[in-house]
């Protein structure tokens, strides 16, 4: 198949798949790429060591690692203080509360711009990436991540007392959620 005739087939799939809509199927291809280059580097780096791969790990580094990938992905892709590394890709909308942003993808430039931009402002879209690195470091440097993983739990166990101290607060206030 000639250049020109797999240009011409591809933009037939990408009118196929979304009509009136742009999607950029091509910057998608990109971060699957780099998602797939990663997880094979992290591998071939376990392999490179000798780390051993544990048969099931244990609960406790489970659920460890969920809480601490659901902390991760939210500081990076709705924290305020993380906006400027998001921000050649989005465009701020608005806050959100308890210091997050709302940010929109900037349609402007390439397709993988695009990707990124929605990659990055998308706590459930990022929380592979980061549950995928956790994981690897659990295997590469079991101590070192444990340590960051408690350390970004305790964050999100902070976030949520002190949103649980703000309507404790109001209720006995008599505020909005106070009667």
């Amino acid at each position: 198949m000639t250049g020109s005739g797999l240009k011409q087939k591809v933009a037939r799939l990408r009118q196929a798949y979304a009509p009136h809509e742009s999607r950029p199927l091509g910057g998608y291809l990109a971060a699957m790429g780099t998602y797939v280059t990663v997880t094979a580097s992290l591998v071939g780096l376990v392999r490179a060591t000798g780390r051993t791969v544990p048969e099931r790990p244990a609960a406790g580094d489970v659920v460890l690692l969920c809480v601490a990938t659901h902390k991760l992905s939210r500081l990076l892709s709705k924290d305020a203080i993380t906006s400027p590394l998001r921000a050649p890709f989005t465009r701020y909308d608005r806050p959100i509360g308890s210091g997050e942003v709302m940010e929109q993808v900037r349609d402007q430039g390439s397709a993988t711009r695009h990707a990124l931009g929605e990659l990055l402002s998308c706590p459930f879209c990022l929380a592979v990436w980061v549950a995928t690195g956790l994981t690897g470091g659990l295997v590469l440097a079991p101590r070192l991540t444990r340590l960051v993983a408690t350390a970004l739990t305790a964050v999100c166990a902070s976030d949520f007392l002190q949103m649980g101290y703000a309507i404790a607060q109001r209720a006995a206030e008599g505020g909005p959620d106070g009667t």
